[in-house]
């Protein structure tokens, strides 16, 4: 049923806070566009009555005649890795400091991601993020076509000239390998997934590449399903139903590893397990709590959401220029999981996301 007070609702204009203000409606927009020339005094009557009217700008309409919305896409999978959380978070944040606004599109499984993309295209966006798997070429294609930075994060190189910002995946694989050897390690093994990324395959031609460099000629894999807990408890499952000798471990991220050592857990007081060093990637949260306490190759989020932001409005500003591409330094935190025996009690608690 119509009320007479939905009946008389209307959407406060920016020429209702104009006349309201006793100023142009020219004010009014300068006062809500950054960086805009607009006096002190004119810019406080404007803010007064429009949080006296209940006035909010329609970013969406400004669009249009802009041809460019302040809307950057950030799209994303496997949003249940703390990763990615932590990753997502970092975009988010410094998008927003730099007066963007983000839009997180999730694509899982065998979703396609040219759609998912197109969808942003059709609101005008500033730019895409992609975190997931390395968008088709046409889809690529379309954005440099249209004018919308595209931003691949730790992905392939694509034959489209667009930009990339990237973790050091190949160093990190070799600051693995030497960890593990300089605690002793001279058997060695690598979980990792059946299919995996392109991040996870460099890590992992980098691992067995150095090994080799060090002398060790063999290394056993165990793989997961997927980039995740249950992944890594089936690796684990797959070690302790081997019968190969291993004193080292490179999980190639944390997801997996806290999987993995729960796995080896379930059959505590078996010693050459008990013996294990265990060196992962990432550096989530949970890689620090006391019952992992886990050696890892640290990835700074807030120095890739920088560089990300800043590549994104560099190709703003030049749209021109040649593809960008930026890899990031990771460092090696070194914790208990390559300094001592692991730990085989039962685990106290599982893996939780923090929010």
């Amino acid at each position: 049923m119509t009320t007479d007070k939905t009946r008389s609702y209307r959407k406060v204009t920016s020429v209702d806070v104009a006349k309201h203000a006793g100023v142009s409606r020219s004010a009014v927009s300068r006062t809500f566009t950054p960086n805009a020339s607009v006096s002190a005094d004119t810019r406080e009557k404007v803010l007064k009555s429009a949080a006296q009217l209940g006035y909010r700008v329609n970013k969406l309409a400004s669009s249009l005649t802009n041809n460019r919305s302040d809307l950057v896409g950030i799209v994303a999978s496997n949003i249940d890795n703390p990763f990615r959380i932590k990753q997502i978070e970092a975009l988010s944040r410094e998008l927003m400091r730099h007066n963007l606004k983000p839009i997180l599109l999730v694509v899982e499984g065998s979703e396609d991601l040219s759609r998912i993309i197109g969808m942003l295209l059709e609101y005008n966006v500033s730019g895409v993020i992609v975190t997931s798997d390395t968008p088709p070429q046409s889809i690529c294609e379309e954005c440099v076509a249209l004018g919308v930075p595209m931003v691949l994060v730790n992905k392939a190189q694509s034959n489209v000239a667009v930009d990339r910002v990237l973790l050091d995946n190949e160093k990190s694989g070799q600051l693995a390998a030497q960890e593990l050897y300089d605690t002793g390690c001279r058997t060695m093994a690598i979980v990792t997934t059946e299919q995996p990324s392109y991040s996870l395959r460099v890590r992992t031609e980098s691992f067995v590449s150095h090994c080799d460099a060090l002398g060790i000629k063999k290394v056993t894999f165990f793989r997961g399903e997927q980039q995740d807990y249950q992944g890594g408890q089936r690796a684990g499952q797959q070690l302790q139903s081997s019968h190969e000798s291993i004193q080292g471990v490179f999980c190639v991220s944390d997801y997996l590893a806290l999987g993995f050592m729960d796995q080896l857990r379930m059959v505590a007081g078996n010693p050459s397990l008990s013996a294990l060093k265990i060196v992962s990637c990432d550096d989530i949260p949970q890689a620090s709590w006391p019952i992992y306490d886990l050696s890892t190759i640290r990835q700074d989020t807030t120095i890739l959401a920088q560089n990300v932001v800043s590549v994104l409005q560099q190709r703003i500003s030049n749209p021109s220029a040649a593809a960008a591409v930026k890899i990031l330094d990771v460092t090696l935190v070194k914790r208990s999981s390559t300094r001592k025996n692991l730990r085989l009690e039962q685990p106290s608690q599982g893996p939780r996301s923090s929010s």
